[in-house]
């Protein structure tokens, strides 16, 4: 019996090329694709996989909702996060949403493989990586902003810190403009800023931006 996984990435190459590494193996195979959140989720409630791999970085909701949106409608849905992202923030919201295990792209193939067997048996599967990230950030006095932030929170200002509108964040979310103007007030309150360029700078300065350059830096 196959290890069934769905694979939810916005690249269509790049799934490809995940689909070929994970059938290479035969006791695994890849049931369905989703290239957003949305067909993601209507990929899991048809094709029912045992392990669904998530990207966090996708137009529109992220990955992480994802994980949070798949588990209310199942419980025991196994969730593995696969990502660029290496920061223990990520991490940690990823398995407070309800994933399972994380890899980060820059791992070995068979991290992945590895990682989808451990999901799928029910072990936590974590790569070197992003035991590292987390063992370190245990290990400081400094706690991460986002730690104060429900996984839909966090989603949410990963939308505002790549400049997505209200309207845009409504419109992934299916939330009111409101709505998503009450969480964009709550997540500065919580993160203890008044405006957006403050959000901005607190979130560069703990890693949660990292394609922008802080002034000054090389």
């Amino acid at each position: 019996m196959k290890i069934r996984v769905l694979l939810v990435d916005d690249h269509a190459v790049v799934r490809e090329g995940y689909r070929r590494l994970i059938e290479k193996h035969r006791d695994i195979e890849v049931v369905d694709e989703a290239g957003d959140a949305a067909s993601g989720y209507q990929a899991f409630k048809k094709s029912n996989p045992d392990v669904v791999v998530v990207d966090i970085s996708m137009p529109g909701r992220g990955g992480i909702d994802l994980v949070r949106q798949i588990k209310q409608l199942d419980s025991a849905a196994k969730i593995l996060i696969f990502s660029m992202h290496a920061g223990a923030t990520y991490a940690q919201q990823a398995f407070r949403a309800g994933a399972r295990g994380y890899v980060t792209k820059s791992s070995p193939p068979e991290v992945l493989v590895s990682a989808i067997r451990s999901v799928y048996f029910g072990r936590t599967a974590l790569c070197a990586e992003i035991n590292q990230a987390i063992a370190t950030s245990q290990l400081s006095d400094a706690k991460s902003a986002a730690d104060e932030l429900s996984p839909r929170e966090f989603e949410i200002l990963r939308m505002i810190l790549d400049a997505k509108s209200t309207d845009e964040i409504a419109s992934a979310f299916n939330l009111s403009p409101k709505t998503v103007a009450n969480y964009h007030y709550e997540i500065k309150s919580k993160l203890g800023v008044r405006s957006d360029i403050e959000l901005v700078y607190l979130c560069i300065g703990q890693g949660l931006v990292p394609s922008v350059v802080a002034p000054g830096a090389g």
